[in-house]
């Protein structure tokens, strides 16, 4: 039987007609024939470094990952560890023609319809299943939960003042003149300013103002929403249970 050795992807392959092997990634679509040139033996004519006029037909069934190949580098107490993973791309191909003397392929490609093929194909049919399942669901939605959506989307109102409330930030557990003066730089004057922050509010002037995580320590917004609705400060009623305890020690 006639063979040859031929050279592709810097290896070399002994062939023969009808051979599978897998070489390395040809640029060529699956089903095509693909041919070698760089042919270095044919039978027993040796080439010098080519056999002239010999060429190789093969066709090309399909181009894939191969098995995950682990790298593994270490190096000994410097702490270097190195896990690494690989996956060569490979194309299979069967040999059809070994030619000499500057003849063509005459033989083409079966067009045998390879596995990835048959999974691509059947892709499709699924989506279009899931497509149809899926239609009858978004249809049978229940008017009451569109309408719950919409009263949660909408904004809330917001608190309305008291009508007697003193509205002076230093009222804030904590906050004295020289906080004052800060929030006042920075555009804060009023209690409704800071009963309306929300935590991006906080976490922005804690970090503009060095404030250290106070306004959330001691619950600023919280204060601020008590004084703006009208109920006493917070370190009044804090004093005025400390007297209560006072009272009670003596009593």
């Amino acid at each position: 039987m006639t063979f040859a050795v031929i050279k592709t992807g810097g290896k070399q392959y002994k062939v023969a007609a009808n051979d599978v092997l897998k070489i390395e990634k040809l640029d060529a679509e699956a089903g095509t024939i693909v041919t070698f040139d760089q042919v270095l033996m044919v039978g027993d004519t040796i080439g010098a470094p080519l056999v002239e006029g010999a060429l190789v037909a093969a066709e090309l069934l399909e181009t894939r990952k191969q098995k995950t190949v682990i790298i593994l580098k270490k190096n000994r107490r410097h702490n270097y560890r190195r896990r690494n993973g690989h996956r060569q791309l490979l194309s299979t191909v069967r040999i059809t023609e070994i030619l000499t003397g500057g003849a063509k392929p005459t033989i083409k490609a079966a067009g045998v319809a390879t596995k990835t093929d048959a999974v691509t194909e059947a892709k499709p049919a699924k989506a279009k299943a899931e497509t149809k399942t899926a239609a009858p669901k978004a249809k049978a939605e229940p008017k009451a939960e569109a309408a719950t959506e919409a009263k949660a989307a909408a904004p809330k109102k917001a608190a309305k003042p008291a009508a007697d409330f003193t509205d002076d930030i230093k009222l804030i557990g904590g906050v004295g003149p020289a906080l004052e003066k800060k929030l006042n730089a920075a555009g804060v004057t009023s209690l409704t300013q800071i009963a309306a922050w929300k935590k991006a509010d906080i976490a922005k002037f804690d970090e503009d103002l060095d404030l250290r995580g106070r306004a959330e320590r001691d619950e600023w917004v919280a204060q601020a929403k008590d004084l703006v609705a009208g109920k006493p400060p917070r370190a009044k009623v804090d004093q005025e249970a400390v007297a209560d305890k006072a009272e009670d020690k003596t009593k």
